[in-house]
């Protein structure tokens, strides 16, 4: 039988989670991150655009703009879910997602699709952040190694 059967045991879980893993500590972290990034974005598009030298944009351009931001706050209510959980696969599955994004934004910098000051911030963020949960990766099976040969 699982540890968590109902819906109930689950929200009870999310509300006051087990700290028990630092690599997941690192996704709820992440995930806080993005949440937020994601709900400023998609309150005051207009504002953030500024914030980051963004050229002026029509509405059209503000709603998809709002739409990303949405879309941000969604991955990040998905890492902060699966890092308050300690869902140990998602933590494993981030460690595949993020790494790869510095190099898109480059490809879209290059193709000028996004500006420069964008592809920057978000691949610091992403790779950075992905250099975090690798270490305290590492250093969580490093311990279990040891704890084993005891």
């Amino acid at each position: 039988m699982a540890e968590y059967d109902s819906f109930a045991q689950w929200l009870q879980r999310l509300l006051h989670p087990a700290r028990d893993s630092r690599s997941a500590n690192t996704i709820e972290a992440f995930g806080w991150l993005l949440l937020a990034e994601g709900m400023v974005i998609f309150i005051i598009p207009r504002g953030v655009a500024a914030l980051l030298d963004l050229p002026d944009f029509s509405v059209t351009t503000a709603i998809y703009f709002r739409l990303v931001g949405l879309l941000i706050a969604g991955l990040g209510t998905l890492y902060t879910v699966s890092g308050r959980v300690n869902a140990q696969g998602f933590v494993f599955a981030s460690l595949f997602d993020r790494p790869p994004v510095p190099f898109i934004m480059a490809v879209l910098w290059w193709n000028d699709l996004i500006p420069a000051i964008l592809a920057i911030v978000f691949s610091l963020q992403d790779f950075g952040s992905f250099l975090w949960t690798v270490s305290a990766w590492r250093t969580e099976r490093k311990q279990g190694d040891r704890a084993q040969t005891r």
